[in-house]
């Protein structure tokens, strides 16, 4: 009777993750059934755990929502974390290079017919994908070095009809080739994850973006069908109805290779369409108002240059580090934190009560960007009067909101976090009340936060949100005994080697397979 309810707790478990990574892919119950091959009453026993799975089943599944459910063939299964808690970490860490920069470079060396070579590139999985999908297409790629250097030539000519499709559906990324390929190619194809209605709301913002350009791009169930205006000129400046990062990176793209003056308004200004256009400088493209709403980029209809670049560091993983500490109330180093990017985030954390020393400036590697090395304290938090809610820069940056769920759990009184990008994303952070805090969710955008909390450790499965999974791990770390966080795919997506970088810190986290 015992062997059964295990088996039972075992299912329903992965039956919830089977459900959020789906509900995270845009994908019906239905669609998931029409994928698999069955019927939407199966996936829905399935998702409620009342039906056995085999491991093929449990392979077709995770394939289906991008999520490593399980694994079969060349890998062992879903790997996960056993962390022993009430950790106290100690020593410094260098904050590693921008996964969106990263993925947004890898994009924009389709524009170059020369040799491009990308610096210190994070070694993450939407790397891997972005270069297996460069990689069928003919795009010659190769690591230089275990520093992370890596070489991208294009060919003169792109086979997309050999386009690894499975990999480019396991890659939001893969919108950003629209920008590049329509100056390439007059007709193509980009396959994308999740279904038909999905994929038109996913592209109209980037249509905003492309159509002065003449790129017209028709959603059908899987794919976006796109047609290029053969260099039509923007005959107005180009004002983006949402000043999104990959919507402004995407204008960037197009504009790089128009011969001619492109105004973008609204655009972002972020930390990775920041180092865009430093490399697409470097390309022999001029810009404009780096740094503010309104960029003016001088195209070249043809790019030929051969560039080095090196993307600075990354702000989200410097807010994440930063957080560990905190929740830890630990005393470490966190060197090259971009600070033009974390000013609000820590000008916040100092009204809460958060104790640290901040380094001089020095300049990143791109020559651009501003670097300081941090020092946290073990510090007496306090939850903010007003509620924390993110805004587009320079204000609070939308991928380190999740990260003040568990800070706020860390402090005295009652802290409100209202997450209006996402929908649905503020429901992951409820996860945090089965380590013992106490959040409550009050719409799908609003959670309440009440600390101090005493954190106990439990066993969760990862939500598929990269930023909630990892603040559940950083709350782990606080807890007392061992925690155990299952099917970690979706931490590697984002951050290379975490687990590893935090024990060097004094962490004890252990990677582990069932199968």
């Amino acid at each position: 009777m015992e062997i059964m309810t295990e088996q039972q707790d075992y299912l329903s478990r992965v039956g919830t993750l089977i459900r959020d990574a789906r509900q995270h892919r845009g994908l019906t119950q239905t669609e998931l059934a029409d994928v698999l091959g069955t019927s939407q009453s199966a996936v829905n026993r399935i998702e409620k755990g009342q039906q056995n799975l085999t491991l093929e089943m449990l392979a077709r599944i995770g394939e289906a929502v991008d999520s490593e459910i399980v694994a079969v063939g060349g890998s062992a299964g879903p790997s996960h974390l056993r962390v022993q808690g009430e950790t106290r970490l100690s020593g410094s860490i260098d904050v590693k290079s921008s996964k969106n920069a990263g993925v947004a470079l890898l994009c924009a060396s389709l524009l170059n017919e020369g040799t491009t070579v990308l610096r210190k590139v994070a070694r993450i999985e939407e790397v891997n994908r972005l270069l297996e999908v460069l990689g069928s297409i003919g795009v010659k790629t190769r690591w230089l070095n275990d520093a992370g250097d890596l070489e991208l030539v294009v060919p003169a000519s792109l086979d997309l009809a050999a386009m690894d499709a499975d990999a480019a559906r396991r890659t939001r990324s893969i919108i950003m080739f629209l920008g590049p390929l329509m100056h390439r190619v007059d007709t193509f194809e980009l396959p994308y994850a999740g279904g038909c209605d999905l994929g038109t709301r996913t592209v109209e913002p980037h249509m905003t973006a492309l159509r002065p350009f003449g790129l017209k791009v028709v959603a059908t169930e899987g794919s976006y069908h796109a047609t290029s205006g053969g260099g039509q000129a923007p005959e107005r400046p180009i004002v983006l109805t949402e000043r999104g990062d990959t919507v402004t990176e995407n204008a960037l793209l197009a504009a790089a290779r128009y011969d001619g003056v492109t105004v973008i308004r609204n655009a972002s200004p972020n930390y990775m369409v920041q180092d865009l256009c430093f490399f697409l400088e470097k390309l022999g493209v001029r810009i404009e108002g780096i740094g503010t709403t309104t960029l003016r980029v001088t195209g070249r209809s043809r790019i030929n240059t051969d560039v080095d670049y090196a993307p600075s560091e990354d702000p989200i993983e410097a807010m994440s580090l930063i957080a560990a500490a905190i929740v830890t109330r630990s005393s470490i180093t966190v060197r090259r934190v971009p600070i033009e990017f974390m000013e609000i985030e820590l000008a916040l954390l100092e009204e809460m009560g958060f104790v640290y020393e901040r380094g001089a400036e020095y300049p990143a590697e791109n020559g651009q960007t501003r670097l300081v090395d941090i020092t946290t304290h073990p510090s007496q938090l306090r939850a903010p009067i007003d509620k924390i809610h993110p805004m587009p820069f320079p204000g609070l940056n939308i991928d380190n909101l999740p990260f003040f769920a568990v800070i706020a759990a860390m402090a005295d009184g009652q802290t409100l976090l209202h997450d209006w990008v996402y929908e649905n994303r503020a429901i992951y952070l409820t996860e945090l009340n089965k380590l013992g805090a106490r959040v409550k969710l009050l719409d799908p955008h609003r959670v309440l936060v009440e600390g101090p909390t005493h954190w106990s450790g439990t066993e969760l499965v990862c939500p598929p949100a990269l930023r909630p999974a990892v603040v559940i791990l950083i709350a782990m770390l606080a807890a007392k005994g061992t925690s155990v966080l299952r099917s970690v795919y979706v931490i590697n997506r984002g951050y290379e080697d975490l687990a590893e970088r935090l024990n060097a810190l004094g962490a004890q986290i252990e990677t582990f397979r069932d199968i």
